[in-house]
């Protein structure tokens, strides 16, 4: 199949979730519904799954596998982990259950499920993003991630399109930069790859008007490479 094909299948299937969400007059997209989209545009997700009912249960489990993380997940759900919402490194069966029965009685009455996802191990993070300007359109965000984005602003901005030169510059721009270095034993970054995912970042904002921000925190650097493992995507309006 020629790239330009696949690219087109990948965007108009992107375009559906999105679309099928404004119809039902919801302003945000899931956690698992936003990294479907992230991985149409070659974005690197997570493993992971999401359950309603207890009989998916045992399947889910094979397919992902220990350690893992549980997650409330539903369009309406925000602050997860200041909810109880999330279990971190579940490594047993029992574990398992347990958090799925307390997690899926907090979400039920919001509508939503239980997000089931491969636990990855990195103790460097990363924020990937993008804001819709009233001037400029969409712009691509890239900084440092978890809980120092909104303590340290430590962040870059380009209008998109960019191409990778582009998004390698931003990288060099922020104060901790240093971070994507192989310090202290760690693997350097995979700076190809983030930078090939601020470039999908921003064929999102471009392909999907009705997508006004896109918030990917953290993305984990895992062995060097990155991984996105939580996601945000606020909608606007279908025009």
């Amino acid at each position: 199949m020629p790239i330009t094909e696949k690219k087109v299948m990948n965007k108009q299937a992107a375009w559906e979730l999105v679309d099928s969400a404004l119809q039902q007059g919801r302003r945000a997209l899931s956690e698992y519904e936003a990294k479907q989209v992230l991985a149409l545009y070659d974005i690197p997700v997570v493993r992971e799954t999401l359950v309603h009912e207890r009989q998916e249960l045992a399947a889910a489990l094979e397919q992902i596998g220990y350690p893992l993380v549980m997650k409330g997940c539903g369009h309406s759900i925000a602050h997860k982990t200041e909810s109880s919402l999330v279990c971190l490194d579940l490594r047993t069966r029992a574990e398992a259950e347990q958090a799925f029965a307390e997690i899926r009685e907090a979400v039920k009455d919001a509508g939503g499920g239980v997000l089931l996802q491969k636990m990855v191990s990195g103790r460097r993070e990363l924020v990937l993003g993008m804001t819709r300007d009233p001037q400029f359109g969409p712009c691509v965000m890239f900084g440092l991630g978890g809980i120092f984005t909104e303590i340290l602003e430590d962040i870059a901005f380009r209008k998109a399109p960019l191409d990778r030169s582009q998004a390698l510059e931003m990288m060099h721009e922020i104060r901790g930069r240093k971070i994507l270095e192989g310090v202290r034993g760690m693997s350097p970054a995979d700076t190809e790859l983030l930078a090939d995912m601020l470039v999908g970042v921003g064929r999102i904002g471009l392909d999907m008007e009705a997508v006004a921000e896109i918030d990917i925190n953290p993305v984990l650097l895992s062995g060097g490479r990155p991984i996105a493992v939580d996601a945000l995507f606020v909608l606007g309006s279908r025009d």
